[in-house]
């Protein structure tokens, strides 16, 4: 346990020490079998009488302990990572030195140099080996557990067998509860939960914490990892917990890891909309603000049919309309466009495996620029989502934006574009959503939305648009949701005096 102490007080470990330390797993198999190969030879001597080559015995007992030795020294290296529990690390860490110092030992007491100078080191050898042998089963469960939790080996026993071995009868699986009315399910409890519990408590858990990381409890989500929050509250772009499942699948970072059950596009969605709505943990469907994007998702979780854009259950008229652009032909993207896209630090990402669509996403790029963004018009034809928040683009980067004549949805909030820059999205007919939350724009630039007849959300927070130019847009689009700015309510107030402002001077001429 000291040295576990000191490990943490130590500096973050390079990557060097990581690299060897991920070679653990690999070399700890060697003096398993070494030793086990030891022992088996060992039992059919004694029980069978048969001679084994004592060179041959002790050849096999001087690599058991060689290896035994090295998975001692990668496996400290990998533990330096973290987001193990720390008495299972600490017992684990203890039987694996003493298996290497038994394999040690045990292989001294065999050699033959040591029998002429100690005769009587011989009658150490096989209690030393059976020593070994009980200390490297013991290391190797631990190890297991920390891997794949306490409960890995135990999880499907069945009920005799569990008897037997004196284990308590097996606890019910995590069934989320039926939604029969999404509007009244409960957003953590019924939602969010059996995403984390089917996709990321394996790794994140009270026996292994993965990066100091468990989500098993709403407590330690709000907690976080080792590098502190995983979430930001009305930020699900931002949140690390989102991040982390958006990089490609074989990033180290990403997650859930290459091999294990991937999150779909639908459990992504909903996990950033539920970050976006402030992470509620008591809270449900219907007190939460449901969008455009979302409204779909919720619809297909359960019975309670359509939700309306404050929640409210709307009568059943079908499957929601798909945009054109998600299901026309388009031709497959050019590989070498693709890479220079990526290049960029832009992710690469397809909407369906059925069709070429992309979405291609600045979420791990934020000093993306103008000057980067030449690279975008080669995915004309293919990017139809694309998310620019947060980077370093203006209104140049428009330019460009406005050659991409598939695209549908377009994240700009956080950027440094204007007014100007918006006159060159008229020609985009096939956009339907927009946010330009935190940018300069005004009623200027409003005004330049207008011509885009498929425009449906645009979301406003944090700019300098009024009440006037709200109601102007309102206006000539009166299908738009406006979000964030000024409330519809007083934007319809807005144009309601203002016609009958109207109204009253055209009586009094």
């Amino acid at each position: 346990m000291i040295s576990l102490i000191l490990l943490q007080a130590t500096a973050p470990p390079s990557d060097w020490v990581l690299f060897w330390g991920h070679f653990h797993p690999l070399i700890v198999h060697l003096p398993i079998g070494f030793l086990l190969i030891a022992g088996l030879l060992e039992l059919d001597r004694l029980t069978r009488r048969n001679s084994v080559s004592q060179h041959t015995i002790t050849l096999i007992l001087f690599w058991s302990a060689v290896s035994a030795t090295m998975a001692c020294l990668f496996g400290y290296m990998l533990s330096l990572g973290g987001g193990y529990e720390d008495d299972t690390l600490s017992s684990h860490m203890w039987q694996g030195i003493g298996v290497a110092v038994f394999a040690w030992i045990t292989w001294a007491v065999k050699s033959e140099n040591l029998g002429r100078i100690i005769p009587a080191a011989s009658v150490l050898y096989l209690p030393t080996l059976a020593v070994a042998l009980v200390l490297l089963l013991s290391a190797g469960h631990l190890g297991g557990n920390l891997t794949h939790g306490s409960d890995y080996l135990t999880q499907h026993m069945p009920g005799p067998i569990r008897s037997l071995a004196g284990l308590p009868p097996k606890l019910p699986e995590l069934k989320a509860e039926p939604i029969t009315d999404v509007n009244q399910a409960m957003v953590y409890q019924q939602i969010v939960n059996p995403i984390l519990h089917t996709r990321c408590i394996q790794c994140h858990n009270a026996d292994k914490s993965k990066g100091g990381l468990r989500l098993d409890t709403p407590d330690l989500i709000k907690k976080g990892s080792k590098e502190g929050p995983v979430l930001v509250a009305g930020k699900g772009v931002n949140s690390k917990l989102i991040k982390v499942c958006l990089l490609p699948e074989e990033d180290d970072h990403h997650m859930p890891p290459k091999g294990k059950p991937q999150l779909d596009e639908s459990q992504i969605s909903l996990l950033t909309w539920w970050i976006d709505q402030g992470a509620p943990f008591n809270k449900k469907v219907s007190e939460l603000a449901v969008n455009d994007a979302i409204r779909p998702v919720l619809a297909s979780l359960g019975g309670g049919g359509p939700v309306d854009a404050g929640g409210n259950a709307v009568a059943a008229k079908g499957p929601a309309p798909e945009s054109p652009v998600l299901t026309m032909k388009v031709p497959a993207a050019d590989p070498k466009i693709m890479e220079e896209v990526k290049k960029t630090g832009l992710l690469v990402l397809p909407i369906s495996k059925e069709q070429n669509q992309l979405e291609v996403s600045a979420v791990n790029a934020r000093s993306f620029s103008d000057a980067q963004a030449t690279v975008l018009p080669g995915l004309s034809n293919q990017i139809v989502w694309l998310k620019l928040s947060d980077t370093q683009i203006s209104d140049a980067t428009l330019a460009q934006i406005s050659k991409l004549k598939n695209l549908q949805k377009l994240h700009l909030e956080q950027t440094k574009i204007t007014d100007a820059g918006l006159k060159q999205l008229k020609g985009l007919t096939n956009l339907e959503y927009l946010n330009l939350y935190g940018t300069s724009v005004s009623d200027a630039g409003l005004a330049e939305l207008a011509s885009i007849k498929n425009l449906k959300t645009v979301y406003l927070w944090q700019t300098k648009v009024t009440e006037n130019g709200l109601a102007m847009l309102k206006k000539a689009l009166p299908n738009l949701e406006i979000v964030g700015g000024v409330t519809e309510q007083a934007v319809a107030e807005f144009a309601k005096a203002g016609q009958e402002a109207k109204t009253a001077e055209e009586k009094k001429n």
